[in-house]
């Protein structure tokens, strides 16, 4: 999956499951242990730089889990 299909499946599953980005950004801060600005979630999600570790944080937050499958 390339970068830019996480991003956009990221936006698909904040609406999916009625979740705004502010509120996502606080909570993944929360995780993290950092001030985490809804504007850094903003533009990591549009410019496809979020870290694979904060896409299996985003996962959790969001109630999904991150599955490998062999094609």
């Amino acid at each position: 999956m390339t970068r830019e299909r996480v991003t956009e499946q990221i936006k698909i599953l904040l609406v999916k499951e009625k979740v705004m980005q502010k509120d996502l950004a606080i909570e993944l801060g929360k995780r993290l242990g950092k001030n985490y600005l809804p504007s850094n979630l903003s533009l990591k999600i549009k410019n496809g730089t979020m870290p694979f570790s904060e896409v299996l944080i985003i996962a959790d937050i969001l109630g999904y889990k991150i599955k490998f499958e062999k094609e």
